[in-house]
């Protein structure tokens, strides 16, 4: 068999002896490159780190709530009249026993009168019948006058004196009508809009009332509990430890309470327990009707260990964290999670205090992968902060 040799062939002589000087200057062939890159292995996955604290934590429940005034009033006029006077400002606060209202009390007087001299007529005529009943009484004794005389007097006498009594009676009602064209405060509060002014005709007990107040110092926080919590808060009261503060969206100083009420019963619609509680609220910081945030606080926890939310992790093996290792590696570590408050995490076991995990950057890790740390502890410049700080820095 004959072989024919192109005009190429000088061309591949050449290039054969290019890629064979060039490996001659590298010291590598191509094999010990590819080695060498397996050696390494893949580059360093940036991540971000945080320390794992041991701290006091509170248990605590958060739910929504609405505020609720302490007590209510609407105000009725229990008389037909003319209303003369207004005596508070609209929206403004009253104190229990001030008046408030004024109706036109002069029919009332006249009532009165009428009455009180209804009273001193029929005492007058009251007297003269028991007058003449006794003289009958001596007559019939002395045999001038007859049984039936006597008993006619004596009755007359006695039903003058039941009409003394219904005129006695007549006066009291008609100085209660009096009373209530005078209209106080049954409590102290804040009254709300004016629904009458000043010089409407006013009927009693009418359906829309004059005013309503309400007492907003002290006030209610009711909300609704989720029936599965109801047993801690049940045990956690027993001890005395629980502490409810609330605050209206977007305030970050809070009022604080106490929980006063806990319905009978479980609402069945929800599966929710109605539970109050009351605040001093003497700042004014709370108002009928108003949404706000409620934090029960059940109870707090010594020494617990606690990492951030985003630290943790969940997979076919179980909870678990990524932690940082002094060769810059990453341990992955089966946790036990006790419970989560806000964006922090209380771990049961597996992890203790002052070790670092990551934070950010799971997706791109495994048991082993190298890291450098962007953000947080055990980064480049974790040994200058440290040594700020008064901590004598590791070498």
């Amino acid at each position: 068999m004959r072989f024919t040799v192109g005009p190429f062939f000088p061309l591949l002589a050449l290039v054969a002896t290019i890629t064979t000087t060039a490996c001659s200057a590298s010291g590598e062939t191509p094999a010990q490159a590819a080695g060498a890159r397996r050696e390494n292995g893949p580059p360093a996955v940036p991540v971000s780190t945080a320390r794992v604290d041991r701290k006091s934590m509170p248990m605590a429940i958060s739910v929504i709530g609405t505020a609720e005034a302490y007590s209510n009033v609407a105000v009725h006029a229990q008389i037909t009249g003319e209303l003369t006077s207004v005596d508070f400002k609209e929206g403004g606060d009253v104190q229990k026993g001030e008046i408030i209202f004024t109706l036109d009390f002069r029919p009332l007087e006249a009532a009165l009168q009428q009455a009180e001299a209804n009273l001193t007529r029929d005492m007058a005529q009251a007297a003269n019948a028991r007058s003449s009943a006794g003289r009958y009484e001596d007559l019939q004794s002395r045999g001038i006058a007859t049984s039936e005389q006597a008993d006619q007097s004596r009755t007359t006498a006695e039903a003058l004196d039941a009409t003394v009594l219904a005129d006695r009676a007549a006066v009291a009602n008609a100085k209660v009508q009096l009373q209530y064209a005078t209209i106080m405060a049954p409590l102290s509060g804040r009254t709300g809009a004016l629904m009458v002014h000043e010089g409407n005709l006013v009927r009693a007990n009418d359906t829309t009332p004059l005013v309503v107040i309400n007492q907003i110092s002290p006030i209610y926080v009711s909300f609704g509990l989720p029936e599965g919590q109801l047993p801690d808060l049940k045990r956690y009261m027993a001890h005395g430890t629980v502490a409810v503060e609330a605050a209206a969206p977007g305030e970050t100083e809070t009022s604080r309470g106490r929980i006063t009420f806990i319905d009978n019963a479980v609402d069945p619609t929800t599966g929710q327990i109605k539970v109050k509680a009351s605040f001093p609220n003497e700042d004014r910081r709370l108002w009928p009707g108003q949404f706000v945030n409620v934090t029960l606080t059940l109870t707090v926890e010594a020494d617990a260990i606690v990492v951030p939310t985003a630290a943790v992790q969940s997979g076919q093996q179980g909870t678990y964290v990524f932690v940082l290792k002094p060769d810059k590696t990453v341990e992955l570590r089966t946790i036990a999670v006790e419970r989560e408050a806000a964006e922090s995490t209380i771990v049961q076991n597996g992890l203790t205090g002052g070790e670092i995990v990551v934070t950010d950057g799971q997706l791109r890790l495994a048991a082993g992968s190298k890291v450098t740390v962007k953000n947080g502890p055990g980064g480049p410049g974790a040994s200058s902060v440290t040594a700020a700080r008064g901590v004598k820095a590791a070498p």
